[in-house]
């Protein structure tokens, strides 16, 4: 049963919005990763958002592509990951977990094994970066049979007649791009989508959670303003991983002062 409509109801009651970090699993290492989302969990990240490793990571800017490397030359394998996600779900279990992939990953295993395989790792949602609106109903059918929210982008200038598609097809949120091109901090966020955000809760679709050049609270506060349930940071989390790989203690110190001032512009 997905864990994200307790988690936005929570939040609504308190007035706030969630903030969501994104981190590639098995980077720089499994146990390192592991690591690294205990300590986003101990600083009061509403929910997670996960990627499993892969050598073609389309969306993502340069920050993210080189965490997928670093895991991947680490020797990193799905089935790693799945087993990191069984840790992760067993040790929270009421922490919403989402996992954002791409075509190929999913493909291979075939698309019913692969999410069976999510749910048994108690993952509530899966995001598939590559696919668009047009042909995303097997996954997001798939996802349904199995217990698991399809999660769909809703990107900039989408016409009405798409964001009434991605409305009908998602499950769990609706991931709303805040500009054109791939993830990164380095570029920032376009908020200017409360149009977008109006449009998809209009057609009924699930809340609408932010995401792309996420990288300081001003932002997460500017996405609350325009009516998002939440914030998704990936690069810059990602970002202060790779800045400390060699001291792992100032990497949790980093990524836990960023994490609690991301919170605290949720709230």
């Amino acid at each position: 049963m997905s864990r994200y409509p307790a988690m936005f109801k929570r939040l609504r009651a308190e007035s706030a919005a969630a903030f969501i970090p994104f981190v590639v699993l098995g980077d720089p290492d499994l146990k390192t990763s592991r690591e690294i989302i205990e300590t986003l969990i101990s600083s009061g990240v509403d929910a997670l958002e996960l990627g499993i490793p892969f050598s073609d990571p389309i969306a993502d800017g340069p920050t993210i592509q080189q965490a997928a490397v670093r895991a991947l030359e680490g020797g990193v394998t799905p089935q790693q990951c799945w087993t990191l996600l069984e840790e992760v779900r067993a040790a929270h279990p009421d922490v919403p977990i989402g996992l954002l992939v791409y075509a190929n990953l999913v493909a291979h295993a075939r698309l019913d094994r692969f999410y069976a395989r999510a749910a048994e790792a108690g993952v509530d949602s899966v995001l598939v970066a590559d696919v668009p609106t047009a042909e995303a109903e097997p996954f997001a059918q798939a996802a349904r049979d199995a217990g698991v929210d399809p999660v769909l982008i809703a990107p900039p200038n989408a016409s009405d007649d798409r964001l009434r598609r991605i409305a009908a097809l998602s499950a769990g949120y609706t991931y709303v791009v805040t500009r054109a091109g791939v993830t990164g901090a380095e570029q920032a966020a376009t908020l200017d989508r409360g149009a977008v955000i109006e449009r998809l809760i209009a057609h009924g679709a699930p809340p609408p959670v932010v995401g792309f050049g996420i990288s300081t609270p001003e932002h997460v506060r500017a996405a609350r303003a325009l009516g998002a349930a939440g914030a998704i940071s990936g690069s810059a989390v990602v970002a202060r991983i790779s800045e400390h790989l060699g001291d792992p203690a100032r990497m949790h110190d980093a990524l836990s002062s960023f994490a609690r001032q991301m919170r605290a512009g949720a709230r």
